[in-house]
């Protein structure tokens, strides 16, 4: 598929975001127009590249496989949609592993493929935050001040904002993964391993809310596939669907029982729910802790229901790099 042809004669290039996360690797590609990014294709893998980095502080080979076969296949699809520019992002885990230069040098190999050059870049909680940020407030009402969070498979990011523009940010190392391998081994979680889970979590969000204070904020956006999990398990979906999930609000009084139904449940009953992904069963058990300890947060200062976007950092990446061009 070719690029499209402006009004003016021009052809309107294309660009390819990815992101490649603790538990996934997702893949937006969008045609630059006047009046913003047209969405061409979206994808998600799960490749569970952190697959042991808390514990070993290396990425395993078969996780860095994973990444390669998934990331071969979004380059080659991204190349079908006419794609001339790639950014390549990587956060909690690739900030960790000591072995990183393995994983760069497969990224490497297939961004190239795009842009010479081109390799996934290891940006700073500050800069994922602020892309989050961009990226989930863009086309969403929502009173201000906002919370952004985007709760990953390694790390955290809160950011409050006001008008578009970023007030203050903060990376968490806390996710989905990292609590479900630290101190989540049984399955289902003893109320022992929660509550030391929950521990973890405590520490790690007063040490946030330090930097980013809550008061004040009127509106709370979650990001990522621990919310739109949560917020299609909420509306009764028997499968996933974005278009329902964006911009959809699930009440804290709805939100906090869900969650501590799922932290209760083995792995098998939470496959077995209809928007469930596969790879996503095992460890959202660990993400469920970390909404609680949110919404509980939040409902002190007034907030009274947790908002979706289905728009993240990869929709910030992408908007950063049409800028560019």
């Amino acid at each position: 598929m070719g690029q499209a042809v402006t009004a003016a004669g021009t052809r309107a290039p294309v660009v390819a975001a990815i992101d490649c996360g603790t538990n996934s690797i997702r893949l937006y590609v969008a045609r630059v127009e006047p009046a913003g990014l047209v969405e061409l294709h979206r994808d998600m893998t799960i490749v569970r590249l952190g697959q042991g980095v808390d514990a070993t502080g290396r990425f395993a080979p078969e996780a860095l496989e994973r990444v390669r076969v998934a990331l071969g296949g979004y380059v080659s699809r991204a190349l079908e949609l006419g794609a001339t520019a790639v950014r390549m992002v990587a956060t909690s885990a690739a900030r960790d592993a000591s072995n990183r230069d393995e994983f760069f040098a497969l990224t490497a190999d297939e961004l190239g493929r795009i842009t010479s050059g081109a390799t996934a870049e290891v940006i700073e909680g500050t800069e994922e935050a602020e892309l989050s940020y961009l990226g989930a407030t863009a086309g969403l009402a929502a009173a201000d001040p906002v919370l952004v969070v985007d709760l990953g498979g390694g790390s955290t990011e809160l950011v409050v904002g006001a008008g578009g523009a970023v007030d203050r940010a903060f990376s968490a190392n806390i996710g989905c993964v990292r609590i479900t391998e630290r101190a989540l081994p049984s399955d289902p979680p003893t109320d022992a391993e929660a509550g030391a889970a929950r521990a973890v979590i405590d520490g790690a969000l007063d040490e946030a809310v330090r930097t980013v204070p809550l008061d004040g904020v009127r509106t709370w956006i979650g990001v990522a596939g621990t919310f739109t999990t949560l917020a299609a398990l909420a509306h009764g979906l028997a499968e996933y669907d974005p278009a329902l999930i964006h911009g959809s609000r699930v009440p804290l009084d709805e939100l906090v029982p869900l969650c501590r139904r799922l932290v209760r449940m083995t792995a098998a009953e939470r496959l077995a729910l209809g928007p469930m992904h596969p790879g996503r069963a095992d460890v959202i058990g660990g993400g469920a802790l970390v909404v609680i300890a949110l919404a509980e947060r939040l409902a002190a200062v007034g907030v009274t229901e947790l908002v979706v976007s289905e728009h993240d950092i990869l929709d910030g990446v992408a908007m950063g790099l049409a800028a560019t061009l």
